[in-house]
């Protein structure tokens, strides 16, 4: 019995495997428990596996491919439209069979550990940073209970709570100045750690070629090149830098039909964390390009004067994210002098709907 092509469902405990000879005939139907698939797959001569892209996907991927066989990993919107019957394991792994044969399939590109070690950070730093918000939202909103209003941002918080605290005038009870205190032990100790992942991201920044690279493009520092750098690789699992601004969801949506063409506003797919990151960056480039003159800041300062400055943002960051490809994929260095010529993205900033969305909302 020759495999060609194996569907593996994955789960914590219980894995399922379809298979299928040259043919297209199936010959595998197998359920295995999670220690026995490496196994198994040893005994096996080489073949084609897909996976679903979910948790531990990755780590499956490359125990597979150190064993000789060709992993390919598949978004599940990509996989749910070949379910032919009721969801279950079985059919799941039937699907992805299915899914993964189709010539026109798109495949996530398998991290490494390099790469999880870093998004873990991110993830870890992403987490710490809702919660610093948090806790600095819940300490303004129970001084207002007694009359004290504290500036909504974080900065002004830390400077006002030590003086709050001395302040004897203020009308606040021995009881909750000490609950108070506790409060700004809490928002120290978040800072702390914050402060921790920063120097663990610009740490492997430092030794990473293609992170120097990145950080040469106006709007991307330390963190958003080691999360680039974390989501995509080196770029090459997409074809073009549109490709990966789409996966960033820093292109138009669609709804076409009948030969007449519409766009909306930003998709917003993909990893919103990255998308995020981009476009702050962008707003960081745009606040001091007013009083530049060099063509970068004249194209930002002409879509914000034509349009809207969150749409000239979300232009510029479309048009960073391209470049970033293009320095991870072909491993050159940033040249200022070249990279206005050919403007990828103003035509996303011209075209009147592509953006219009994401103007006045919340753009990540």
């Amino acid at each position: 019995m020759k495999i060609s092509r194996i569907g593996m469902d994955i789960a914590k405990n219980v894995f399922q495997l379809h298979g299928v000879d040259s043919h297209e005939q199936s010959v595998l139907k197998k359920k295995l428990k999670r220690s026995e698939v490496l196994a198994y797959f040893r005994s096996l001569e080489a073949c084609k596996v897909g996976i679903e892209a979910c948790g531990g996907a990755h780590h499956w991927a490359r125990s597979l491919v150190a064993m000789g066989h060709s992993v390919v990993l598949i978004a599940p919107q990509f996989v749910k439209p070949y379910v032919k019957t009721n969801k279950n394991d079985a059919a799941d792994a039937c699907a992805i069979c299915e899914a993964m044969s189709r010539p026109g399939m798109r495949f996530v590109p398998i991290k490494s550990v390099a790469q999880q070690d870093i998004q873990a950070v991110h993830r870890v730093r992403s987490e710490l940073v809702k919660q610093r918000t948090a806790k600095g939202n819940q300490i303004r909103g129970l001084l207002a209970e007694y009359g004290l209003v504290v500036h909504k941002r974080i900065e002004c918080l830390r400077v006002a709570l030590p003086e709050l605290l001395e302040d004897a005038e203020n009308g606040l009870t021995g009881e909750f100045r000490a609950l108070l205190d506790g409060l700004r032990l809490d928002l120290v100790k978040l800072d702390e750690r914050v402060g921790e992942m920063d120097d663990q991201i610009a740490q492997s920044c430092r030794g990473s070629e293609a992170a120097k690279r990145l950080q040469q493009i106006p709007g991307i520092g330390p963190v958003t090149a080691s999360a680039l750098i974390a989501a995509v690789g080196d770029g090459r699992g997409f074809k073009r830098g549109r490709d990966m601004a789409a996966f960033l969801g820093l292109v138009p949506r669609q709804h076409s039909s009948g030969g007449k063409d519409k766009l909306l506003g930003i998709s917003k797919r993909g990893d919103s964390y990255l998308r995020t990151l981009l476009i702050h960056g962008a707003r960081s480039v745009q606040r001091v390009a007013a009083h530049k003159t060099d063509p970068r800041s004249r194209w930002l300062n002409a879509v914000s004067a034509r349009r809207h400055k969150n749409i000239a943002a979300v232009a510029l960051a479309n048009k960073n994210a391209r470049m970033a490809w293009a320095l991870l994929a072909k491993g050159e260095a940033y040249r200022a002098d070249k990279q206005h010529r050919q403007q990828p993205s103003e035509h996303a900033a011209s075209a009147s709907p592509v953006l219009s969305t994401a103007a006045h909302g919340a753009l990540a």
